[in-house]
C-alpha cells in the first residue's frame, strides 16, 4: 500500500531559470528518496505531484537537450 507523504513544512524551490517570476513556474522539493514532489507556484496550497525520480531525471535531461539544441 502506498502512502501519501506529508508535504507540510517542505522547503520548495524554483528553477534558477525562472527569471524571478513569482508565479509562473513549477516548484520542486528535495528529500524524498525515489520521488520528486512538484507543484504549481500559482497554487502553492493546491495538490503536488509525486514524480518518480527516474522519470523526473529523464524529463530534465530532455528539456536540457531541447534547450541546447
Amino acid at each position: 500500500m502506498m502512502t501519501t507523504p506529508d508535504l507540510a513544512g517542505v522547503a520548495w524551490r524554483k528553477s534558477s531559470y525562472s527569471d524571478g517570476g513569482a508565479n509562473n513556474c513549477v516548484e520542486i522539493a528535495d528529500g524524498f528518496p525515489g520521488a520528486v514532489p512538484v507543484r504549481d507556484s500559482k497554487n502553492p496550497e493546491g495538490p503536488a505531484l509525486m514524480i518518480p525520480a527516474v522519470a523526473w531525471g529523464a524529463f530534465i535531461r530532455q528539456v536540457k537537450a531541447d534547450w541546447l539544441g
